[in-house]
């Protein structure tokens, strides 16, 4: 390849290519401007030591500051001699080092333009062996054989590193991991094309029934999960409340209860760690959500001032979430319970105007109490998510929403080859959360969402991969 071929590709390539080495390039500029006036005043050809093209053979999208300094010269073709001599003799004080510039570009643009052969012989390759892949794909199918084999898989791979040196081995085993892991998960889209996927267990349903149930929440009455039922089954509906998320989580799979609604994230809070064990422990699953925007009140007796108070209960998040109003009141005590709700009906038990809880509205409005101040909270858009759990494997027509959970061997690249599932069938994941596993000090289980639903092609053929590959794995309901 000549240097006229390589600066056509180069250029044909990537118009932007010489954004960080602008004035190398401007060097350039000067070279042909100067062959162009100087070398052969009656064409455009530009002759030198190190280049030889014309001017002509250059795309049309060559780099502005190229096309505009010789366009400038070529198109003033009644120069007088004098200036021509005078702007010859600057450019050629110049003209050696210029000379060292251009050589060192050249050999910039010849290696990268090699580079970009070398890719295209890769994705060649790589086509070849894919297509190798789908016969022993065909005969795996044929003889039910398992997509992975991790101890063979193990074995391939350091194999391929004593081919490399012993500089490029750790990559080399990287890039065929890579390269494996796609063609297992082109082997379980075929799998699912010859219908062959393993069903999951979910049923789908017209709509989530929010008539003539029973729903259980951990509080009391007028805590935010009272409110979250109230919002996602309607004013209506037969609610009752129990002391823990354990508590509502047994009620469920007892079967006293249809759907428990449980808070699993806070928007400043985080994450509710112990709802998350309580889905991986119990066989119940999320069936929707909800999600509730939290507006913390001052709450007191009715004849209560805010000069009253000298004591504030309510439950630990509330008070770190209303932190800038209590800082104003320094001299309260703050006093945490179990909920919000709970504090309310403290106060009213207590009957004592020095003191005050942190609570919703609707608390205040149960237990008859006086509203102090309202929305007190820190953020004005702190919102709690709840997910609705039941018993049965069930999911809504509209469904767009999937949890699940999964645990992984404790080693290098398989985090990042379990979410390669969602990446290779484009499918966007909304949340990872890590939990420590028990039983097995500084190892993890790992809860995603993703939006898609359960029978969608993309989402079977991802959770099939993620079924085979995984130690362990649940799906969590679809919503």
């Amino acid at each position: 390849m000549d240097d006229a071929q390589i600066i056509n590709l180069y250029f044909a390539r990537d118009e932007n290519a010489i954004v960080e080495t602008k004035n190398k390039y401007q060097n350039m500029c000067y070279i042909v401007a100067h062959n162009i006036l100087y070398s052969r005043e009656d064409s455009e050809e530009c002759v030198n030591d190190t280049w030889l093209f014309t001017w002509n053979s250059i795309p049309p999208r060559r780099p502005s500051i190229l096309s505009s300094f010789v366009s400038k010269i070529t198109r003033n073709t009644a120069i007088d001699r004098y200036r021509k001599r005078n702007a010859q003799k600057r450019v050629d004080s110049h003209m050696e080092d210029i000379a060292g510039e251009v050589e060192k570009i050249g050999s910039a643009i010849s290696s990268d333009i090699e580079i970009y052969l070398k890719k295209k012989e890769l994705v060649k390759l790589f086509e070849e062996r894919m297509d190798l892949c789908k016969n022993v794909a065909n005969y795996k199918i044929e003889n039910q054989k398992q997509v992975l084999d991790p101890v063979r898989e193990k074995e391939k791979i350091a194999a391929i590193e004593e081919f490399a040196r012993s500089e490029y081995q750790q990559g080399s085993g990287e890039l065929f991991r890579q390269i494996m892991a796609m063609s297992r998960k082109m082997q379980y889209k075929m799998l699912a094309e010859h219908g062959l996927m393993k069903e999951v267990a979910f049923t789908e349903v017209e709509n989530i029934d929010k008539t003539n149930v029973k729903v259980v929440y951990q509080g009391v009455e007028g805590a935010y999960a009272h409110e979250a039922a109230l919002q996602y089954f309607g004013e209506d509906v037969n609610a009752y409340h129990v002391a823990s998320w354990r508590d509502a989580m047994e009620e469920v799979k007892q079967g006293r209860a249809d759907y428990a609604v449980l808070p699993i994230e806070n928007s400043t809070a985080g994450s509710v760690t112990q709802v998350y064990d309580l889905l991986m422990e119990y066989d119940n699953y999320i069936v929707g959500e909800t999600f509730l925007k939290v507006e913390h009140a001052l709450i007191g007796l009715p004849e209560a001032e805010i000069s009253d108070i000298k004591r504030v209960y309510s439950h630990p998040q509330a008070l770190m979430q209303s932190e800038g109003y209590l800082y104003q009141h320094k001299d309260w005590q703050q006093i945490s319970v179990s909920n919000t709700a709970a504090s309310a009906k403290k106060i009213l038990e207590d009957g004592n105007v020095s003191e005050a809880a942190i609570a919703s509205r609707r608390a205040a409005a149960i237990y008859g109490l006086k509203v102090l101040k309202e929305s007190i909270q820190d953020n004005d858009l702190n919102t709690t998510r709840f997910v609705i759990v039941g018993k049965d494997k069930i999911y809504a027509k509209d469904a767009s929403k999937i949890s699940i959970c999964f645990e992984i061997a404790h080693e290098s690249g398989s985090l990042y080859e379990m979410l390669s599932h969602f990446i290779f069938n484009n499918l966007n994941m909304t949340k990872i959360e890590s939990r420590p596993i028990e039983s097995r000090n500084w190892e993890y289980r790992f809860f995603i969402d993703f939006i898609g639903k359960l029978g969608d092609a993309a989402v079977k053929n991802a959770l099939r991969g993620i079924d085979e590959e995984a130690c362990s794995f649940k799906i969590l309901g679809n919503y």
